[in-house]
């Protein structure tokens, strides 16, 4: 599974004990993001050859079209966001300097209708559409030898997903999914809980029935989803029917990665906090495969794992990565995420190079 012979071990996440509320740990995050870093945006249809979808790249360096059957060497690491997550979310911004530290090539692969991008087809975000994701990868490996893939909440689920149900067929040698909700039944129940469902269903809800909107839809159709007031009732109402699902408990069960993760065949890591206000039921060590190495911490929010620096910023870890400004006027980072993702990827293997922090600072002023 790894180079080592020694189990995962990464740094442990400890927030200040004014910073553990599992609420302030899913909202703040946004606020400390470094600035995106400048993406070299290539468009590609979608897997059924009806909407257009936004590939980002940040570059490790210049990366030339395949000749003769030559593929690019530096691995690639692919980022499948979360519900209406894009390129330009708090963990891609994060993810993608990290990434770039280590000297390998990133990507955020966005679904249907994100990124900027509408959908054109009929069917929209589908957290269990395992199809659409290895038809990104496979537009990927035309290009990249070594892909290695990352996923976010719901695109998290997609991966996990794939990941047991292509078992030796997957196009990426290893993955880190990040705050999946993998039983997609007990989080849906969780979100109905008055906390989540005051402070996140709207954030959530709001955009995607804009989106349904614009779609060609009947005036009942229309009627029901202005009605909805919880993610569960769009996904009854609009969700199941448009990607072929019975309702929105078929949508739940049939989607849901936990019982493909005994069949995964390649390195897989699942980080979740066990305060997460979204995920519902995580995995435990007799649900999945040998292959997967699951990482529950006590606390983290929801793509959180929001820190404080006590030396006012005077010390990082080589491998923190911020922007010049992020670095001088806040004691705050959100490189947790990211340097663990970096963390197990050198431990399963990949060749890495890394900058010094230094250097990747000069680099993003």
């Amino acid at each position: 599974m790894s180079t080592s012979t020694k189990p995962f071990s990464p740094a442990p996440f400890k927030p200040p004990f004014w910073l553990i509320n599992p609420h302030l740990q899913s909202i703040l995050p946004k606020f400390f993001a470094p600035k995106a870093p400048t993406y070299r945006r290539v468009v590609e249809k979608d897997s059924l050859d009806e909407s257009d979808i936004a590939y980002d790249f940040y570059d490790a360096h210049p990366v030339e079209a395949s000749k003769d059957g030559e593929l690019e060497q530096t691995p690639l690491i692919v980022l499948f966001h979360g519900m209406e997550g894009s390129s330009d979310s708090h963990y891609a911004r994060a993810l993608a300097y990290q990434m770039h530290a280590q000297g390998w090539h990133f990507v955020v692969v966005h679904f249907r209708s994100c990124g900027g991008i509408p959908a054109n087809g009929r069917v929209f975000y589908n957290a269990g559409d395992t199809a659409e994701v290895h038809h990104a990868l496979q537009n990927l490996r035309a290009q990249y030898a070594n892909i290695y893939a990352v996923g976010v909440s719901l695109g998290g689920n997609a991966l996990a997903k794939y990941m047991g149900e292509y078992e030796d067929k997957v196009l990426c040698k290893g993955a880190v999914v990040i705050s999946a909700p993998v039983d997609m039944s007990s989080a849906a129940i969780t979100m109905h809980s008055f906390l989540s469902h005051r402070i996140y269903t709207p954030y959530l809800l709001n955009p995607i029935i804009k989106k349904a909107l614009a779609n060609d839809l009947t005036q009942d159709e229309i009627n029901s989803i202005k009605a909805a007031n919880r993610i569960s009732d769009f996904d009854d109402i609009f969700t199941a029917p448009r990607h072929g699902y019975r309702s929105k408990n078929d949508y739940y069960h049939t989607a849901s990665a936990m019982p493909y993760l005994r069949n995964v065949t390649h390195p897989l890591l699942l980080i979740s906090a066990k305060d997460d206000p979204f995920i519902g039921f995580t995995a435990t060590p007799n649900d999945v495969s040998e292959s997967v190495t699951i990482l529950d911490t006590e606390h983290g929010g929801h793509i959180g794992y929001l820190r404080y620096r006590s030396d006012n910023g005077q010390s990082k870890s080589k491998s923190s990565v911020t922007n010049d400004k992020e670095s001088k006027t806040s004691k705050f980072d959100i490189n947790w995420i990211p340097e663990t993702v970096s963390a197990y990827f050198n431990w399963i293997g990949v060749a890495s190079t890394s900058e010094t922090s230094q250097d990747v600072v000069s680099n993003n002023k």
